[in-house]
């Protein structure tokens, strides 16, 4: 049987929690200054992952809150994926290295597409797509420069790498509590044989049964970040519910 994941997402700026809007980083809510603590309380709300995000690192070009993630590895028994600033195998791996289960390599993708594939058969299992959209179109470098690339085409280019999910997130949705871009994210999933998470705009529990029914379409889970930070909806109660229904 087919699962689905409700993962908790944890941003990171200047060694903080936040959420942005719309990818933002002048538009940042602080939630909690102690990345670790945050990611035990999700933990311990039943997560079977947690979703991180080196927000520093994403403009950067390099990571840039090792220490923090450090810190989460090392207080969870569950694994965490992480993305933001990866930009080679030697960055890759020292994420690795400290605890990180799957890394996310989004810009670098578009730009570098080749060491996508290098990193899926040197860390098999380990690498994830992250292709961020706006209108379909792939957005890079935090969301700051929109392409003309399709998302639904650069996620074909990666078909038969060995990737073992792509994140797609509609940066109009994002922090927004908006509701996910759900047509858009199915039909990408439909399009390749790559497990889909669906990122951004997820507010209510309406929002994440809307996403864990299309499970036979590739959609394998969710990430909320703004609605748990907010209370919009119960995570824990999310995930007896996500329980029962498997």
């Amino acid at each position: 049987m087919k699962t689905f994941e409700l993962i908790p997402a944890i941003d990171l700026k200047d060694g903080h929690c936040v959420r942005l809007k719309q990818g933002r980083m002048h538009d940042a809510t602080v939630y909690g200054k102690d990345p670790a603590a945050m990611a035990s309380h999700w933990q311990s709300l039943g997560a079977s992952r947690l979703h991180v995000v080196d927000l520093d690192g994403a403009f950067a070009g390099k990571p840039a809150n090792r220490q923090a993630i450090q810190a989460i590895c090392s207080a969870l028994d569950i694994p965490v994926q992480l993305g933001g600033g990866l930009r080679d195998l030697s960055m890759i791996e020292g994420m690795l290295t400290l605890g990180i289960q799957r890394v996310i390599l989004g810009s670098i993708a578009i730009s570098n597409p080749a060491l996508v594939t290098e990193a899926c058969a040197a860390f098999p299992e380990q690498i994830c797509v992250g292709i961020d959209a706006k209108s379909g179109l792939v957005a890079v470098h935090g969301w700051d420069d929109v392409t003309d690339v399709k998302a639904v085409d650069l996620a074909r280019q990666f078909e038969d790498a060995g990737v073992a999910a792509i994140i797609y997130t509609d940066i109009s949705r994002d922090g927004m509590l908006s509701g996910p871009n759900i047509e858009e994210t199915v039909q990408l999933a439909q399009a390749v044989s790559i497990p889909v998470i669906v990122s951004g705009g997820i507010s209510t529990m309406a929002d994440v049964h809307a996403c864990a029914k299309h499970v036979d379409d590739g959609i394998c889970g969710a990430i909320t970040g703004r609605a748990i930070y907010e209370n919009t909806f119960d995570f824990a109660e999310a995930m007896r519910q996500l329980a029962a229904s498997c």
